[in-house]
């Protein structure tokens, strides 16, 4: 008698189901697996087309100048009061002098520190700008940092090298704004920056036009793309540039940051001059080099000791 005949018909049974048991499993899990290899596939096509279709939108918006103090922002009885009441960003000396328009309506202004640019001179003589919504919340602030534009200015010999500090109300990070030293006479200016996402480093630039009649420029990211464009418009008083960024690109911090240096071509070519004669004067011993504290703040080492 054979060694099969010997077993147990129970035992033979369990035998048999478990094999048949395991096959069924078997075909439920390639089952499975071809389910989720599919489900991935059509995921990635659904994300391709997503990342097409954000290549395809752009995000739009308009910057414009008033040329007279006349507007409902600032206009009015007590409107400064009640402006300084909405936001302590908001100083006394604030100055609106564009709006932000998009989809048609005013999403935004854009101030300056007056006193602090027009009425000061020498190291006190700084550029402050502040972005807000309509209703006045702070949304960004951009700073000029003279002593890192000195330094970058003596530097390039001569050549004037602004640099702004951008923070945003949403960001834990600071977005630093830099004109490019590598600049020879007739050539177009070039304005770099970054921001993190995720942990990594995005880095674009502001590329002035060849052709360049109302303040042109181009935004072009790491992959020498251009993403984003500021259209100035020729016949205007006081200034008024259209704006696009490309819908994979159109990062909140990316479209205040370009709102902010939309703002700052209305004083770029003065903001050049002063300094370049800073730099001369500290050069020439003509002037000795104080910081205000506000300045000297966005200096400070995070890692000190408090």
């Amino acid at each position: 008698m054979t060694s099969a005949a010997k077993k147990d018909p129970v035992e033979l049974q369990a035998a048999a189901a478990a094999a048949e048991a395991a096959a069924v499993a078997r075909d439920e899990v390639r089952e499975d697996a071809g389910k989720a290899r599919a489900s991935i596939s059509k995921l990635s096509k659904s994300k391709d087309a997503a990342t097409a279709a954000a290549r395809e939108k752009w995000h739009d918006f308009k910057v414009d100048v008033w040329i007279t103090p006349f507007n409902s922002i600032e206009f009015g009885p007590w409107k400064r009061q009640r402006n300084r009441g909405k936001s302590r960003q908001f100083t006394t000396d604030m100055d609106v002098f564009a709006e932000v328009i998009e989809n048609g309506e005013r999403t935004g202004v854009l101030g300056y520190r007056k006193e602090l640019w027009n009425d000061a001179t020498g190291m006190d003589k700084r550029l402050v700008f502040k972005l807000f919504s309509d209703t006045l919340n702070w949304r960004a602030s951009m700073d000029l940092l003279l002593a890192r534009s000195i330094q970058q200015t003596i530097g390039a010999r001569g050549l004037p090298v602004t640099t702004y500090a951008i923070n945003t109300a949403d960001d834990d990070y600071v977005v630093y704004l830099e004109r490019s030293a590598n600049k020879w006479p007739l050539c177009p200016e070039h304005f770099s920056f970054f921001i993190m996402d995720g942990g990594v480093p995005k880095f674009y630039r502001f590329r002035r036009d060849i052709i360049n009649l109302g303040g042109d420029y181009s935004l072009i990211n790491e992959h020498g793309e251009t993403v984003g464009y500021i259209d100035g418009a020729v016949l205007t008083i006081g200034g008024r540039w259209s704006c696009s960024v490309r819908g994979d690109h159109a990062d909140p911090r990316v479209l205040m940051v370009m709102k902010l240096f939309t703002g700052m071509i209305v004083f770029n070519g003065e903001s050049r001059r002063h300094v370049r004669h800073i730099a001369r004067e500290i050069k020439a011993g003509r002037l000795t080099p104080d910081l205000q504290r506000q300045e000297s703040d966005l200096y400070m080492n995070p890692r000190r000791v408090r």
